[in-house]
C-alpha cells in the first residue's frame, strides 16, 4: 500500500502534533517568510493548499518557492556567490524586470542589491528559485489529511493518481523559460544569477559544464533536507554550490539528446495501424506556484487539478 504523499503541511511534518504546528494547520499560516502576509497563498488566499513537501520515492520533492526562504539560507548564499565579503546588502521579493521595450519579463523571486554608505545600489544579483511541479493529484489527499491529521497522517493512500514530482515539466515549463528571459536580461547587463533548487531536482538536469568560482554568472544553490529530531521539523541543507557560465548552462538543458528515429518512425507506424490517429493529451501538472492575495497579480496561473482520487485512511482497500 502507498503511503501518505504528504510530508509537510503549513511547515510542519504531517505527523508533528506539537502545538505550534496545531496552531500552524488551524491558522493556515506560514512560517516560511510569504511576501503575501502571514499566511499560506498557495492556490488560494482564504482556502489555500498548504502542502509544501511531498513523498519522492525513498527522497521528499519541495513543491513550494517559499519553503526555500526557510532562515533566508538562500539569501546569504546567493549574496556570498554576488558580492565579496563584508558588502553590506539589501534583499528585495518580486521585482518586476522588464524588457526593452517596456514589456514585462516577470519578476525576479528576489533581488539582492549591494548598498552603497547613502543607500544608493552599488550593484545586484539575483536569485530565483526552482520547486517541482506534481503530476497526479494532491489536493484531495491535502483535504482528507486535514478533517483529522492527528488521524489521517499514517493514513494510506490507494488512489490511480498518486501525486509524484515531475521534474522534467519543472526543467522545460518554468526553469528554461525563467533563464531565458529573465536571465537572458541580467546577462546581458553583466549582472550574475542564482538559481536554488532541491538536490532531487539538480540531479535531473543534464551534467553541466563547471567553471572556476570566479569565472562564473550562474550558480546552482543545491540544497536538501534533514531532520531535526528536537523540534519535530525538516531543516533546508545546503549540499553544493554549482557554479557554471550562463550561456553554457542555457545551451545544454535546452539541447535534448535524440532517440533513435526508427523507433519514432515504428511508433507511428503501429498507430497507423492501429487506426489511433488521435491521441490523448497529456495529463496536466500541478505547478509550484504560490498564489498571491487577489490584489497583486501573478505572472503564473495557478495549477489545475483532477479530482479523480480514492483513499483509504484505514488501509482497508
Amino acid at each position: 500500500m502507498p503511503p501518505n504523499p504528504l510530508v509537510e503541511v503549513f511547515g510542519y511534518p504531517v505527523g508533528n502534533m506539537l502545538p505550534e504546528a496545531i496552531a500552524h494547520r488551524e491558522g493556515r499560516l506560514c512560517p516560511y517568510h510569504n511576501s503575501s502576509g502571514l499566511n499560506c497563498t498557495k492556490n488560494s488566499a482564504t482556502d489555500p493548499l498548504g502542502v509544501c513537501t511531498v513523498v519522492d520515492g525513498a527522497n521528499f520533492a519541495i513543491t513550494c518557492p517559499v519553503r526555500f526562504r526557510q532562515d533566508y539560507v538562500i539569501v546569504s548564499d546567493a549574496a556570498h556567490f554576488f558580492f565579496p565579503a563584508g558588502t553590506r546588502y539589501l534583499a528585495l521579493t518580486e521585482v518586476r524586470l522588464n524588457d526593452k521595450y517596456g514589456h514585462s519579463a516577470g519578476n525576479i523571486d528576489i533581488t539582492i542589491a549591494a548598498l552603497n554608505e547613502d543607500n544608493t545600489v552599488a550593484d545586484f544579483g539575483a536569485l530565483e528559485v526552482q520547486a517541482v511541479y506534481i503530476s497526479g493529484n494532491v489536493s484531495k489527499a491535502f483535504k482528507v489529511y486535514m478533517q483529522n491529521p492527528a488521524q489521517n497522517y499514517a493514513m494510506q493512500w490507494t488512489s490511480k493518481s498518486y501525486p509524484k514530482p515531475d521534474y522534467l515539466s519543472s526543467s522545460r515549463k518554468r526553469l528554461v523559460p525563467q533563464l531565458i528571459y529573465k536571465g537572458g536580461i541580467l546577462n546581458s547587463w553583466g549582472k550574475k544569477l542564482a538559481v536554488a533548487v532541491q538536490r532531487p531536482f539538480f540531479e535531473q538536469l543534464p551534467a553541466l559544464p563547471q567553471v572556476d568560482p570566479a569565472q562564473s554568472d550562474l550558480a546552482w544553490l543545491v540544497y536538501d533536507m534533514t531532520y531535526d529530531k528536537l523540534n519535530q521539523r525538516y531543516r533546508l541543507a545546503a549540499t553544493s554550490t554549482i557554479y557554471t557560465s550562463f550561456k553554457a548552462a542555457l545551451a545544454f538543458i535546452t539541447t535534448a539528446e535524440p532517440g533513435n528515429m526508427g523507433d519514432f518512425v515504428r511508433s507511428l507506424e503501429n498507430r497507423i495501424k492501429t487506426g489511433k490517429i488521435m491521441g490523448a493529451p497529456q495529463p496536466s501538472e500541478f505547478p509550484p506556484s504560490v498564489e498571491p492575495l487577489p490584489e497583486i497579480l501573478s505572472d503564473e496561473p495557478p495549477g489545475r487539478r483532477d479530482d479523480g482520487d480514492d483513499i483509504d485512511t484505514n488501509g482497508d482497500n
